[in-house]
Parts: structure tokens; sequence; C-alpha cells
């Protein structure tokens, strides 16, 4: 079954976990392929050392995750014309043993569903409280999805048809795609099967304040982006993010003087949407980052704005500090 499936592998300075990765896709029989975007850690070397098929992309080109897919789908389609599917990992990521082929089954046995994913997990989850945030982030419902995240098989000729991922995108590529894919009658799908081990390797408030930096900036230019569709993306989320991260606050704060500070009693609001959240996920962490990112949201939307106003390079918004490898 090896040969009905290609795999695409993206990263950019992940070292050993890059090694790792690639370590859990090869296999006798399938087209393996490493795109890197402009790593200066090693990366390519330890990449060199599997017989696989190697991209690097121009740097002169901003590098986005949704670009380095597009390459790597491409050059499949080259060098295997006739490969019905195609397994997206990211570099940070290992796949679990059983995944490829329980996926390849279920495209197989399922000709409506377009996209397949499974349950992601967070190596060491207990090392940290971002790592375990990004543990509980993975936790989705299995059946009918919407999105699917970095990790999928897709079906290639679903892909070809809506025009692969928009490559201008620094994040949320993936849901904008899947809203494509279900705007042209395909199914996106979570099955209960192990599929990848993440590797965040978060330890630092400021690297998780960075990664919901950007998730905002996702919101924001999904929202855009999808501004006439029906339904859309993250609506509701930006929605969220104006009232909490910023009209909220306006309301309590800027006629503090002449209301003797009685409006900032509406800064009471947060601990009540603390509680509600408490009570829903049962976890005291989840809703205080919760409440928190409201702000960082904010500041990933205002981002996207200003970019998009003055027409401004969009640059990634990176929180991994890189794994060095050197050559030995």
């Amino acid at each position: 079954m090896t040969g009905q499936v290609g795999v695409v592998v993206i990263g950019r300075d992940e070292g050993q976990r890059l090694y790792q990765c690639l370590e859990s896709v090869t296999a006798a029989n399938r087209h393996v392929i490493y795109v890197d975007s402009g790593s200066t850690d090693g990366s390519l070397f330890l990449a060199r050392k599997f017989r696989i098929d190697i991209i690097e992309l121009d740097p002169s080109i901003p590098f986005t995750a949704a670009r380095a897919r597009n390459a790597g789908l491409n050059r499949l389609r080259q060098i295997g014309p006739h490969v019905p599917f195609v397994q997206f990992v990211d570099g940070d990521c290992t796949v679990d043993k059983g995944w490829i082929s329980t996926a390849t089954k279920h495209l197989i046995s399922h000709p409506n569903v377009v996209a397949v994913c499974g349950r992601r997990r967070e190596f060491h989850s207990d090392k940290s409280i971002y790592n375990r945030l990004c543990d509980l982030e993975w936790n989705t419902p299995i059946g009918l999805a919407d999105a699917c995240g970095g990790d999928a098989m897709y079906r290639v000729n679903a892909l070809t048809t809506v025009g692969g991922f928009r490559e201008s995108m620094i994040a949320g590529e993936e849901p904008e795609l899947c809203l494509r894919l279900r705007r042209a009658g395909g199914i996106i799908e979570r099955i209960e099967c192990e599929m990848t081990t993440h590797d965040a390797a978060m330890t630092r408030f400021g690297q998780w304040w960075k990664r919901a930096v950007r998730a905002g900036h996702a919101y924001a230019e999904g929202a855009h982006l999808s501004k006439n569709d029906p339904v859309g993306l993250w609506r509701h989320e930006v929605q969220s993010t104006w009232f909490w991260g910023l009209l909220l606050p306006i309301l309590a704060i800027v006629p503090a003087w002449w209301t003797y500070g009685w409006s900032l009693l509406f800064l009471l609001a947060y601990p009540v949407l603390w509680f509600r959240i408490r009570h829903i996920h049962k976890r005291w962490d989840y809703a205080t980052f919760c409440v928190i990112a409201k702000f960082a949201h904010l500041h990933g939307m205002l981002r996207y704005y200003l970019t998009f106003v003055f027409g401004r390079r969009r640059r990634l918004i990176e929180y991994k500090t890189s794994m060095v490898s050197q050559p030995s």
C-alpha cells in the first residue's frame, strides 16, 4: 500500500526533530519529499542522510508553510503522477507506525472523504504548562470535521482541483483550504487513530504568546478571505477578540475618571469569563490562558490589518528556537 501514498515533510530549522520525523515516514516504495524553508541549523545535512527528494525553496520569495506544501505536492505529481494520496507532515512531528496504512484504507473505502486526520499528541506534555495546552488543543472531536491541521492525508486530485494551499497565508492555511474543499463537495474526517506526535518545545511564556499572536493573525486573515462565504472562517473568534481584547477595556478604563472608577467594574466580566470556561472544560489552566489569549489574538489581528492596509510584506511568526545540528 506504500506505493499509493506520497509523503511531503516541511521544515525550517527543526534539526534533530526533522531527523526523527524522516525516520518515521521513510519506507520502501514510498515517495518522500522534504521541503526546506531556509534552514541554517544543519537540517539539510540531516535530510540528505535519507534517500529522499529534497527541495530548497528560493529565499527571495517569502517562506510560508502553505508554499512549502504546494512545492512538495507539485514535485510529487511529477515523480509519482499516479499516486492518489499525499500525507503532509510538519518537520517537528513523528508519524505513528500504523497511521499511513490506516488513513490510506479509510480514503479507499470512503470515496467522498477528501482529507483524513487522526490523533495528534504532544511530546513532553508534562514538561511545561504551554506544552500541556498544546496537547489539549490537539484533542478535537472524532467524526466529521470542518478542518484538519498541518498533519493530514489528502486526495491529490481534490487538492489540485481547488488549487492547493493559499501560499500568501503565514498561518491558518489548513482551515482555509478545507473550507474550499468542503465547498467543492468534499468531506473531511477525523478518525480514532494515533497519527502524529508533535514537539512544540514551549517552555517560556513568550513562546506561547507568539504562538497566540500567530493564531490571531490567522483569525483575521481567514475571516477576511472568507467574508463572502455564507459560513466563513473564524467570525466568532474575531468578534470575541474585538470585544474582550479591545472594546471591554476601553469601556472600563476610558470613562473611569468621570465615573469615579465605577466603570472599572466592567473588568469583573473577565473573572466571569474565566469561570464559564473553567466550568465547561474543567481546567483552570486552560481557562486562564484562554482569557489571556484574547489580548495576544488582538495583537495578531492588528498586525494582519496593518500589513494589509499598508501593503507590507508579511513575516513568519515563529515561536520556536532551532535545534542546532552541526554536520558530523
